[in-house]
């Protein structure tokens, strides 16, 4: 059953720039496992299902559906993108005042002005997506899409900005389940691209899934530190003898935040950063689905 949601948001066309992909969404929204979830991809017989989970801005931004149509591009996945937020995502006029695509064209003054006039508005919004709700939604979503899915069919999960800590979280030993009579993961599979708000150790410390992660050297929101220190933390569980998955990190330079989602494909380096995130997604879950 379709369940388009209308948006009072008015059409974004600077969004749509943010991406190296041309072209407008190939999928359609539909209700899946209880929620509003733009759905792409091989319907018939995929070699296994991946799961997005977008920033802040949700099924809104264009950008986010195109990413899923690039996952499915190959034809061996069915793509889920979850509206997670339940029809409240950030707006599309805080990501132009936030996330510029061209930052270089962003003046200082209309930056930080843009930046204070937007504020308050997120602030109300991450009140009203605290951590236990948003890790609820996605535990729902996964439970009932894993004990949907034949036990031969593999899921992954992609996850960018807000989206990358839950991600990371599905991968948690907490978070697995029974599934006729067996304890799984919820997914088999992660990448997390400029994952926002991850504490340590708590949300990577005991991860039983393979997961990759992707950092931006410049990203303001995401301090590149915590890839040294989440390489640490692994690093010494495995010589403590504890099992640990096998993960991988890469850096993107400038990898200004956002630069998986909204990077500017006119700047060079910008480009690659889309090009190469978009190639770790696709690697990583070769590798592993």
């Amino acid at each position: 059953m379709s369940t388009k949601k209308p948006t009072n948001e008015p059409a974004c066309s600077e969004c749509i720039k943010g991406t190296i992909h041309e072209g407008q969404p190939k999928g359609k929204e539909e209700l899946v496992h209880g929620l509003n979830t733009y759905v792409t991809g091989n319907r018939t017989n995929p070699r296994g299902i991946v799961v997005v989970y977008s920033d802040i801005f949700g099924l809104g931004l264009p950008n986010n559906k195109i990413l899923s149509d690039a996952m499915a591009g190959s034809g061996e996945y069915l793509v889920y993108l979850p509206d997670f937020f339940k029809g409240d995502p950030v707006g599309l006029k805080v990501a132009d005042a936030l996330l510029p695509v061209d930052a270089a064209k962003q003046s200082t003054f209309s930056k930080y002005t843009g930046i204070l006039g937007s504020m308050p508005e997120f602030l109300m919004w991450q009140r009203r997506h605290k951590v236990a709700d948003c890790d609820n939604t996605m535990v729902e979503f996964l439970s009932s899409l894993r004990r949907a899915t034949p036990a031969h069919q593999k899921i992954g999960m992609v996850g960018y900005c807000w989206g990358g800590k839950y991600a990371i979280r599905a991968g948690l030993e907490s978070n697995m389940i029974e599934v006729n009579g067996e304890r799984k993961s919820l997914v088999d599979a992660i990448v997390a691209l400029h994952p926002s708000h991850v504490v340590i150790p708590d949300d990577v410390e005991k991860l039983v899934v393979p997961t990759s992660m992707g950092w931006g050297v410049e990203d303001f929101a995401v301090s590149f530190a915590q890839k040294g220190k989440i390489e640490a933390l692994h690093s010494a569980a495995a010589n403590a003898g504890k099992k640990v998955p096998e993960i991988e990190h890469k850096a993107y330079t400038p990898g200004r935040h956002g630069f998986a989602v909204r990077g500017n494909p006119d700047d060079p380096q910008e480009r690659k950063c889309l090009e190469d995130s978009e190639k770790q997604v696709l690697e990583w879950l070769g590798k592993w689905l």
